[in-house]
This record gives C-alpha cells, structure tokens and sequence, in this order.
C-alpha cells in the first residue's frame, strides 16, 4: 500500500469507528463500500475484510458503554448463540436463493422501526430482567441471519427493534448491539480468512482508526440527550434502509 493509501485507510476507518460507537452498527456500511471504491480492492475483499475490523472495533465501543453500565448481559446470554447460527444461516442461504426480495423486506422493515425509535411517540422501556429471555434468542437469530445474508455486523436490525419492540432503552441497546456483532463476527471472519477474502494489510491499517473512532463515538453518545439521540439513531437506520430498498429495487427492476 502506498503512503496515500494508508492515510485513506486510517481516515475510513476512523469514521467507521465513530459511527460503529454511536450508532451501535460495526461499520461495514461504510468499510465494505470505501475498501472497494477508495482502496481499489477486490469485491470479495471488500466484503469479507470488514468482518474482523468489526471485532475490536465493537469491542472497544461495547467497552465504553459497559463501564457506563449500559450493556445487557442477560440479553447477550440468550441471544448470542441464537446470533451466531443465524449468521451462518444467512451466509448459507445467500449461496443458495435470491435473497434481493428478502433485503427488500428488510430494509422496509428497518425503516418503519428507524422512524419509530426517531420520530415516533415514546415507546415504553421494560424494566430490567422483565423481557423474555427467548425473545432476545429470537432476535439475536433474527440478527444474525440479516448480518450473514448482508456482510454486515447486524446492529441496523437489533437496535431498533430491541428498543421498540422488547423495550431496551436506547443507550443499553447501542452497547448491547456492540458486544452481541463482536460475537456474531467471529464465525464469518474465520470462513472469510479461510478462504482467502481477507486483506490483512488493510484490516491493519482500518484497525488504526476504528479503534479511538468506536470509543469517540460511544462517548458522543453516552454523553448525548436521550431525545437528541433518538433523533440521530432513527435518522441513521432510515438513511441505511433508504439506501438499501433503493439498491435492492434498482437491482430487481434492472433483470
């Protein structure tokens, strides 16, 4: 890589990484694009490096908000291993079936809960413990079959519907989301080292800046009005389900 290159890295990383801690996501909506566009790499590159920038990137942003307390142990017990299945269940089914009308469903689903968690009316927050430990399994599989299928870290599906379905407030499902996509990553990162879709000089390079990013946006965050990041969260989730029903249409109108 050249001088220029590794300055680019570092630069995509780094917001990667500020996105990644503020908005609970692992950042791969930005990397997976910038490493293919920016960086000039393969699309299997493209796709299978962000999977372990992801790792300590939502480590370090899940570190933040858990020494603020802000991370529901109890639902990453239950919903982890349902997560982890559920990703290589989604990597599996992309191989075998068109999944452009189930990222078409998605995306309008992530839409309809980003405008709730932004522009809705309040929503009521469960006490903790009172949520059903199987409906954080059902989630965590939810999510993870949506990150496997999208190359994503999952956290545009498990934060809205954590906070308005299961009712999480939003700060604790943020640094919840971290530490449940560390987890969901590992798996897809080992397929994708395997099989050689890994650029360990960029990942090296990205990993420079995601890691302050992640921990400059959780603190962002965690310091931020619940109601002013309600506003920035939905504003997020329904410009990534925007751009992904709009790619998904295009691709299908285009056959």
């Amino acid at each position: 890589m050249t001088l220029g290159e590794v300055i680019l890295g570092v630069a995509i990383g780094l917001v990667a990484g500020i996105l990644s801690g503020l908005f609970g996501v692992g950042g791969g909506i930005i990397t997976t694009p910038a490493i293919q566009e920016l960086l000039d790499a393969p699309p299997y590159v493209a796709v299978g490096t962000p999977l372990p920038v992801i790792i300590p990137t939502a480590i370090v942003g899940g570190a933040t908000y858990a020494r603020a307390g802000e991370v529901s142990w109890r639902a990453i017990r239950y919903a982890a291993v349902p997560g982890i299945v559920g990703a290589v269940a989604g990597a599996w089914v992309t191989s075998l079936v068109d999944p452009h009308w189930l990222l078409l469903v998605t995306a309008v689903l992530i839409g309809w809960q980003a405008v709730r968690v932004g522009f809705g009316g309040e929503y009521e927050v469960r006490p903790r413990g009172s949520t059903p430990g199987w409906a954080y399994g059902v989630l965590g599989g939810f999510t993870g079959f949506v990150s496997g299928l999208l190359g994503i870290g999952g956290g545009v599906v498990w934060v809205p519907l954590v906070t308005t379905m299961l009712g999480m407030p939003l700060k604790r499902a943020l640094g919840t989301s971290l530490v449940l996509i560390a987890i969901i990553a590992v798996p897809g990162t080992i397929v994708h080292a395997i099989l050689g879709h890994i650029d360990w000089a960029i990942f090296l390079v990205l990993v420079i800046g995601v890691i302050p990013g992640a921990r400059i946006g959780a603190t962002i965050a965690l310091g931020t009005r619940e109601r002013t990041l309600r506003l920035l969260v939905g504003a997020f989730l329904l410009a990534v389900s925007v751009v992904y029903g709009i790619a998904e249409l295009v691709r299908l109108l285009g056959r």
